[in-house]
């Protein structure tokens, strides 16, 4: 086992969605906020748990042409298929799937995060028509027999490199998750161990259970619970990758290279951290530019100035220095008088 570049803990490789997931290259699409099981440890937020809505990442999807604008804008080579449970809406998903495939081609790569309570042979099926990587969710409390039945099924449709567990790191519960694996271990190519998190919407019930790292929202000991679980499985000589991914990677280290990736409007500047820095005006001083000192931002209803000509300007009108992310929503970070 070794620590990674991103903070996070690897014994042997990375699996090929996880490669480009950290460079920020995946986006994710989130098919519906609709469950068929029901976690009693379910991350989501208020505005997505149970509600029946497409994201490509925080860009609200109606038609596929919105889908597609996210692509390109944020430069993504691949998508992550997830909800809530893809497999609710399998003709949603596998017409947004089939969309990316023939608007980017077979090299887009797609991976998938399957609930099993949906999981079958037909189902199955359809989603080996565009997704190149399956990450199955098994539940512990069911029959674990019939978890790793379904499990199996993957073998039909995909090589075994591409089929995958996917499980949050539960201190209190590494034996049932070793005593799985031992069991799958022939199925599967990889393990990846999210460390787990309270989310906003069940967060009172999982702090009955669980205590929290000081001062953040992921529960302690999961991370260490997720080493010495590794150290287990590499004691058994298993022919799988493990991966434990932390919050750190998630939400810092792969969102800022997403962030990195994301086309910027003209006369921006992006910073170290994938944000963007610009300076602006009303609509209304237009008259008082040439065509070749702006750029019309008609999202913002602003005028983005060329900061080449921005000091010469401050003493005409109010100019403001903006930093914001350069996603759909555009949330400021930053917006002060420069005049």
């Amino acid at each position: 086992m070794k620590k990674t570049n991103y903070g996070s803990y690897l014994s042997g490789n990375l699996p090929m969605g996880c490669q480009m997931c950290v460079k920020g290259k995946k986006l994710v699409l989130f098919v519906t906020g609709l469950c068929s099981r029901g976690c009693d440890f379910c991350p989501l937020s208020k505005m997505r748990k149970n509600v029946d809505k497409i994201y490509a990442n925080e860009r609200p999807v109606k038609i596929i042409t919105d889908l597609v604008k996210e692509v390109e804008n944020s430069g993504a080579k691949g998508c992550s298929l997830t909800g809530g449970d893809p497999l609710l809406k399998l003709a949603r998903t596998k017409k947004l799937g089939k969309a990316l495939k023939k608007k980017f081609g077979k090299k887009f790569h797609i991976h998938i995060y399957l609930s099993t309570k949906l999981v079958n042979e037909k189902n199955l099926k359809v989603l080996s028509e565009f997704v190149d990587e399956v990450r199955f969710h098994p539940d512990l409390t069911k029959n674990i027999s019939e978890e790793i039945e379904k499990i199996k099924l993957a073998k039909k449709f995909w090589k075994k490199e591409n089929i995958g567990i996917e499980i949050p790191c539960f201190p209190d519960k590494i034996e049932e998750i070793y005593n799985f694996i031992i069991k799958i271990k022939d199925e599967i190519s990889f393990l990846n161990l999210n460390e787990l998190e309270v989310g906003e919407v069940l967060g009172a019930l999982m702090l009955k259970r669980y205590k929290l790292n000081k001062g953040g929202y992921t529960v302690k000991e999961s991370i260490s619970s997720g080493k010495n679980l590794i150290k287990r499985l590499e004691k058994e000589k298993l022919k799988i990758d493990i991966h434990l991914c932390t919050s750190k990677l998630k939400n810092w280290s792969q969102y800022e290279n997403r962030l990195k990736n994301y086309k910027i409007i003209p006369f921006s500047k992006k910073t170290g951290e994938g944000t963007v820095v610009y300076f602006s005006t009303k609509k209304s001083n237009k008259k008082f530019l040439s065509s070749t000192d702006f750029f019309l931002d008609k999202e913002k209803d602003q005028l983005i100035l060329n900061p080449k000509k921005v000091l010469n300007l401050t003493s005409k009108f109010e100019v403001y220095k903006i930093e914001e992310y350069p996603t759909f929503d555009r949330e400021e970070v930053l917006k002060e008088n420069f005049s």
